[in-house]
């Protein structure tokens, strides 16, 4: 094991790499190779985690680090979306991408045996009504942020035993970045909306509003824990020109804009 210390960037798909034509591209790479290169930086990005698979996936690869010096949490987005869920998909530890297939199957598992034949036989388990779900914002807020600032706070003692300075950034989305796409961006979201509506599924907690007052809960929770927090969403409507191209999609980047917000999360974090 290296004995030299490094710095983690922490999230789900957005640090992981989504949108990237290379690994290099990325925003760890980024920071290593140019903007913030004293220390080595790993990659604890998992596609379409939350903040209980952040933490998990941390605490299963301790073991293997060496020292660390900064840990760097760039993320939001899931928490928010996933509050959205039904109350009986969300346990102790918040919904989960797939929750519902999953839960199914295991509905499915804890059955008899179904016999051949019979009016007993075996049924496939309802779907969740669809007014099940959480549409009130205010409420997906307040839970995202009780979830994630809980979560914080086992970051928080993580980072003091082991000597590292924790930071939790907000992750840009498109729409709460700035209110018209550059003319790249707008051709792309149509495209993938005639494939999957993200405005349908999601457009309750992507409008503008809705991000500044989830970003004003996050800032107070980690005031709370003493983390250190970074809207990324107004540093990057402040650097960015109305027409360039940062998104692929409005959750994930351009090769451009990863070194856009590398290079912002230097700046602002004080990272060197």
């Amino acid at each position: 094991m290296p004995s030299e210390p490094v710095n983690l960037l922490v999230g789900s798909s957005s640090v992981f790499g989504v949108g990237t034509t290379r690994d290099e591209a990325t925003l760890p790479s980024r920071l290593w190779s140019q903007h913030a290169p004293s220390r080595p930086w790993l990659n604890f990005g998992g596609r379409s985690h939350n903040s209980t698979q952040e933490l998990l996936l941390f605490l299963l690869y301790r073991h293997l680090l060496p020292p660390v010096e900064e840990i760097v949490i760039v993320s939001g987005f899931n928490n928010l979306s996933l509050a959205r869920l039904p109350a009986d998909v969300q346990g102790d530890h918040g919904a989960f991408f797939l929750c519902n297939e999953y839960f199914e199957k295991i509905a499915e598992l804890r059955k008899p045996p179904k016999k051949s034949g019979g009016p007993f036989r075996r049924q496939p388990p309802a779907p969740a009504a669809a007014d099940a779900h959480t549409t009130d914002p205010a409420q997906q807020i307040a839970h995202a942020t009780e979830l994630t600032v809980r979560h914080l706070g086992s970051w928080q003692l993580l980072a003091r035993a082991l000597g590292a300075r924790l930071s939790y950034v907000l992750q840009p989305m498109a729409p709460w970045v700035r209110a018209e796409p550059a003319p790249e961006e707008a051709r792309l979201f149509d495209e993938l909306d005639e494939l999957f509506s993200f405005t349908e599924m999601f457009g309750d907690v992507i409008a503008p509003q809705v991000g500044r007052a989830y970003a004003a809960a996050l800032e107070a929770g980690c005031e709370k824990e003493g983390v250190r927090f970074l809207d990324l969403n107004v540093v990057l409507a402040g650097d960015a020109d109305p027409d360039e191209w940062i998104f692929v999609d409005r959750c994930h980047f351009t090769d451009a804009g990863h070194d856009k917000v590398a290079r912002l999360l230097a700046e602002h974090l004080d990272l060197h």
